[in-house]
This record gives structure tokens, C-alpha cells and sequence, in this order.
């Protein structure tokens, strides 16, 4: 109830407190990236239940690639860089924490097909609301550039980075507290500061 009641809360007057941000960064990318302002794809929620996540788009349209982004990419345009460089396109799931979809601290909202590969022990994290931040999110800050050093990103993160964050999410499940929650997200504010 606390951590719910901490997102609510929190969620509600960030997006108030962040609406002049929000508005400048819509009002870029409709300058200069032609097409939709956000990027809405369906992730798997709570207990594997489909939701949209909101974020602010970074690539360009119809783009066909796979579902791993790597720095550096053509599919990324200049100012969707700088977005995920600051992490000012998660922005929008504010909105999906104070529907209750998301948390500010948990597991990353997967897309459906890999949520299905979770056997045993580890549906447990299904139970948790998926996360803005969290753990795995910590560990793995540079994904993006870590992809980009290997020959196949898609198999590298399938067969290497997906299973640790299973492993680490997992743990995190069994260990939780809302004193790291908060000491997680401070983390990742100062990782997106500094």
C-alpha cells in the first residue's frame, strides 16, 4: 500500500511539476522528427496482463527493425540520442504509474513473447508491477552500448543480458523494501545527471 500510495503521488505531481518539459520535448520532436510524438506499444503488466506503454518516440517511422536497440543506429534519429541519453523519453510512463500499470521501481515491462519464456520460480515476477527503473535497469544502464560491441545483439541479449536480468528482477522480488525502492531511484537520478 505504501509503494502504491508513494506512486500515486509522486507520479501525479510529476507530471504536473514536469508539464513544461513534457511540452518542450513534444514540441521538438513535432519539429523535427515528422510523425507521431509517441512511441505506444504493448507490454506485459502486472501477472502477464497487456498494457501500453507511453514513451516519447526516438526513431524514425516504420523503421522494421528487431526489438533490441543498439547505439548508434540508423533508426535513432540525433534528438531521439539525446532523449535516451537522458532518459527524457521514459518521461511519459508517468502516465502509466499513475494508471496503476507501472511502479517507479521494478522489473522492466517486457514485450509479450518474452514474459511467455518465464518458467517455475520465475512467474514470481509477474506479481510486481513492472518498473520505471530498477535493479537490472541499473546494472545494464549502458545496454544499448553493450549491444553495439557485439557481432548479434538480438541473440546476445536473448541468450546472455534477458536471463540476468531474470535472475537479478528475481532477486529483487525476494528482497524488496521501499527504502531501496528509493535509494534505486536515486540512483538512476544521479546516473541521469551525472
Amino acid at each position: 500500500m505504501l509503494k502504491r500510495g508513494f506512486d500515486i503521488v509522486a507520479s501525479f505531481f510529476g507530471l504536473i511539476l514536469l508539464s513544461p518539459v513534457l511540452l518542450f520535448v513534444a514540441l521538438l520532436i513535432k519539429l523535427r522528427m515528422p510523425g507521431p510524438i509517441f512511441f505506444c506499444q504493448e507490454r506485459a503488466g502486472r501477472h502477464g496482463k497487456p498494457f501500453t506503454i507511453f514513451k516519447f518516440r526516438t526513431m524514425i517511422v516504420n523503421h522494421g527493425g528487431n526489438t533490441v536497440s543498439v547505439r548508434g543506429e540508423y533508426r535513432i534519429t540525433p534528438l531521439g540520442a539525446v532523449l535516451r541519453k537522458y532518459k527524457l523519453d521514459e518521461l511519459p510512463e508517468l502516465w502509466n504509474v499513475l494508471k496503476g500499470e507501472m511502479s517507479f521501481v521494478g522489473p522492466r515491462p517486457d514485450m509479450p513473447g518474452y514474459t511467455d519464456k518465464l518458467v517455475d520460480e520465475e512467474r514470481q515476477i509477474l506479481e510486481l508491477r513492472p518498473g520505471i527503473t530498477g535493479p537490472a535497469t541499473l546494472k545494464y544502464s549502458n545496454e544499448e552500448e553493450l549491444l553495439a560491441s557485439v557481432s548479434d545483439p538480438q541473440r546476445y541479449n536473448d541468450e546472455v543480458l534477458w536471463p540476468d536480468k531474470v535472475r537479478i528482477n528475481l532477486e529483487y522480488y525476494r528482497n524488496r523494501s521501499f527504502v531501496g525502492d528509493i535509494l534505486i531511484m536515486l540512483k538512476t537520478l544521479f546516473g541521469c545527471i551525472g
